[in-house]
């Protein structure tokens, strides 16, 4: 579609020293946007009236009174819920997001939790805590990972790139995606996500990359649990309301699982009084997997590359399907 080169972009509130500094490089190198940094709600409320496209989260009573707006680019790259409200859903705009940029740092933190479970670190940390020598017979206490399967629930980027370490471990990985048709290096086999209960008996690693979505909120609960192998280890990086934390911890407990790895939660922060952190097979990080250098960089790559595009006419990065919420 065609559309003018100039335009004007509001950085919607709150503002931070990262998008001010972002704000000023689109000025120097993307000509063709004129950039206004909102520092307040009164004033993007002002300026959002005859913007072509926006940067951050809009209110609903922003976008009824936006009467140019044709681009919004999300902060985030699966927005919490409430992101994307029906009227945003319905509205002819296009929005674009920042997936991609956590591919190595997140698949580095996944294959930590799979090498953990697999060389028995979550039984030999706690045992180093007690100041305890205790072995297992030589034939017991690891997942040989040559023998092994995973199954990645969820193929985008970051599952892709698991797929190639865990394949180069030797690993048999299997896959689901609601959208992806070729089938990424490392991956044996590749399944729509209504396959995903015949397969999960399969899996000595179930791996959870999804988003958080309409279909795919709570929808690892128990019975999803008993599907799973006694021996196998479940873990999530992906969002934290994909899980059931109530049903995991019963899991857990009755021995219908071996172990759980996870990096997001249902509440946020997890509670102290949460029975998770007490579960001797259970590890946690605190919402960091995507942690590393390079993000900001990797952001703001992708919000001028979609400025350009924009004032261009061309095909934005990391369009959204927003009924899906990604």
């Amino acid at each position: 579609m065609s559309r003018p080169n100039a335009f004007k972009l509001v950085m919607l509130p709150p503002q931070s020293a990262i998008t001010r500094d972002w704000a000023a490089r689109l000025a120097t190198e993307v000509p063709e946007v004129r950039v206004v940094v909102a520092e307040d709600a009164a004033t993007a409320d002002r300026e959002i009236v005859d913007a072509e496209a926006a940067f951050g989260w809009i209110t609903p009573a922003q976008l009824a009174s936006a009467k140019a707006l044709r681009w919004l680019q999300a902060p985030q790259a699966a927005p919490a819920a409430g992101y994307y409200f029906p009227e945003l859903v319905a509205h002819r705009l296009a929005v674009t997001n920042f997936r991609e940029i956590f591919n190595d740092h997140i698949s580095a933190h996944i294959m930590a939790f799979v090498l953990a479970f697999a060389r028995g670190l979550h039984v030999y940390i706690p045992q180093q805590l007690r100041r305890e020598w205790k072995k297992p017979p030589e034939d017991a206490g690891v997942v040989h990972l040559p023998e092994a399967t995973a199954l990645i629930v969820g193929v985008g980027g970051i599952g892709a790139e698991t797929a190639r370490l865990l394949a180069a471990f030797g690993v048999t990985v299997l896959a689901t995606d609601a959208r992806r048709t070729t089938v990424p290096e490392g991956v044996a086999e590749m399944h729509p996500p209504a396959a995903l209960d015949a397969l999960l008996p399969r899996a000595d690693f179930v791996i959870l990359t999804v988003p958080h979505t309409p279909a795919t909120e709570g929808f690892f609960n128990r019975a999803r649990f008993q599907r799973m192998q006694r021996s196998a280890f479940f873990i999530n990086i992906g969002r934290g309301m994909t899980t059931r934390l109530d049903d995991l911890v019963a899991a857990l407990r009755a021995g219908e699982i071996a172990g759980a790895a996870l990096d997001v939660y249902e509440q946020e922060p997890l509670p102290a009084d949460h029975p998770l952190w007490t579960l001797p097979n259970v590890l946690m990080t605190p919402h960091m997997a995507g942690y590393g250098p390079y993000l900001n960089d990797r952001r703001y790559a992708i919000l001028a590359d979609n400025c350009r595009a924009f004032a261009a006419g061309t095909t934005l990065r990391n369009m959204v399907d927003k009924t899906s919420w990604f």
